[in-house]
């Protein structure tokens, strides 16, 4: 259900919470679940002043029950100084299609777990093609949340916050202060975890690894200073770095090595990146085979346990984050945790589970609008199916409301295709029972905000067709 009016929003939630003036109070929390999936919907899909009126509820609501946005910056620390053991694996799931749909299947996989240490994210390529603007996408995991009665912390991520080569070539300032600009917008939208890519700027054709790395390190210090200045008075904004682009070459210890002392001397006094990304032998998405399958991959896992632990012992980082994960074979999962990966990014997976769920009509007019409207992603000697394959995602923001408004049976059915799927990943990257110390270390810090009296312009569209996910 859709609401149109302030006034009507109003007295939705009468009886529930009262609203007076800017302060929201919790009147029946018992009650609260019964009212998320419209304020969701409204949130994303109503006027202006109306959907803001709705993120902002949420925002308030969570506050008041025990739910809170947060930085995982402490626990990466933890783990970083020795206090908290590398026994498991923080799984960063990209939520790019029916948010509050899928993020619901997350919190009801996590509450049977009592997990916690657990990443939302969303990368500044998807923010794009899904049509999802951080305070929308902030909206939905948190009303998800309160629909399915979790409470903690909630680690929402920018992912991949990256400089395109291409244009920084053309214009370096204007591509940096995109990025900064996002960041604005990120961390007032909630965003308190941010992964900074500037690895798309490493050149591997200068002789020295220092040299290579070095407008990667410089740019990725300068974004730290700048995430620094922003950040809200009692967060401290949990941030990575990235040596090595995914899909590229395996990255080494001794590019981590020259990347950290690069960027150590070019940041100074600030706090620095708590994590860092490498790249082990996957590609975002998967590698597409003709026939529209997959390619088997394989992660170098020895590679990975080298640089998670060079991480920790030599700059006190929570470890190393491995990217393009959700298309490996099932049974490699459990391998993250053993050789103390700290993150590991999941997105493509879900994306193909939804897909493969939808209605054959429904994916039939998406498949249909990316003939017409992304050729230029059908390259030369692809067939067809890769060229579906890695274009669909592109329909996502397309066909969103569509896909919000599919009928209660079809929704229920990828919903608990998806809480299976989290559970099972849960599992393996041994995240159960981690709310307990996510609780413990995190800083709980009160965020109020004032009731919007006008709607936020829009954003303008970027183009992202040149960047990571």
């Amino acid at each position: 259900m859709i609401i149109n009016s302030v006034s009507g929003l109003l007295e939705f939630v009468a009886g529930v919470v009262q609203v007076d003036g800017a302060a929201v109070t919790v009147l029946d929390e018992a009650r609260l679940p019964g009212k998320m999936d419209g304020l969701a919907y409204t949130a994303v899909f109503a006027p202006p002043l109306v959907r803001d009126t709705a993120r902002w509820l949420i925002w308030e609501m969570v506050q008041a029950v025990g739910v809170y946005l947060a930085s995982i910056h402490e626990l990466y620390m933890a783990i970083g100084r020795g206090d908290t053991p590398p026994t498991f694996t923080v799984p960063a799931m990209n939520i790019r299609a029916m948010n509050y749909n899928t993020s619901r299947a997350v919190f009801r996989a996590a509450n049977k777990r009592g997990v916690g240490a657990m990443l939302f994210e969303i990368a500044r390529s998807e923010i794009g093609y899904t049509d999802q603007r951080p305070a929308e996408y902030t909206a939905c995991v948190l009303a998800a949340a309160l629909r399915e009665g979790y409470r903690g912390p909630v680690y929402i991520q920018g992912d991949h916050f990256q400089i395109s080569a291409g244009r920084y070539a053309k214009d370096p300032d204007a591509e940096v202060q995109a990025v900064k600009d996002l960041m604005v917008e990120a961390v007032a939208a909630g965003f308190y975890n941010i992964d900074i890519d500037t690895s798309t700027l490493v050149d591997l054709s200068f002789p020295t690894l220092d040299e290579q790395q070095r407008t990667n390190y410089t740019l990725c210090a300068e974004l730290t200073q700048f995430a620094r200045s922003i950040e809200p008075e009692g967060v401290t904004i949990s941030l990575g770095g990235e040596i090595g682009e995914v899909g590229h070459k395996n990255s080494t210890v001794e590019e981590l090595h020259a990347f950290m002392q690069g960027y150590r001397r070019v940041l100074g006094e600030a706090a620095g990146i708590s994590k860092i990304s490498v790249q082990t032998g996957t590609s975002h998405g998967g590698v597409v085979l003709p026939d529209g399958t997959l390619a088997d991959v394989s992660v170098d896992f020895e590679t990975l346990r080298a640089l998670s632990a060079a991480a920790r012992d030599s700059y006190g980082l929570g470890g190393a984050v491995q990217h393009g994960a959700s298309t490996l074979p099932q049974q490699a999962f459990h391998k993250f945790p053993e050789v103390g990966t700290v993150e590991i990014h999941l997105a493509t997976g879900f994306q193909n589970m939804i897909f493969d769920r939808l209605p054959s009509a429904v994916v039939a007019e998406a498949y249909a609008y990316l003939r017409e409207n992304a050729q230029s992603e059908w390259k030369p000697g692809k067939t067809e199916e890769q060229f579906l394959y890695s274009a669909r995602k592109r329909a996502i923001g397309a066909f969103k409301q569509q896909w919000w408004d599919l009928d209660a049976a079809t929704q229920a059915t990828i919903g608990a295709a998806l809480e299976e799927q989290f559970g099972f990943l849960f599992d393996q990257l041994n995240v159960g029972g981690t709310l307990a110390t996510a609780v413990a270390v995190t800083s709980k810090v009160a965020m109020h905000r004032p009731r919007p009296a006008q709607g936020a312009e829009a954003v303008g569209e970027e183009d992202v067709s040149d960047l990571a996910d």
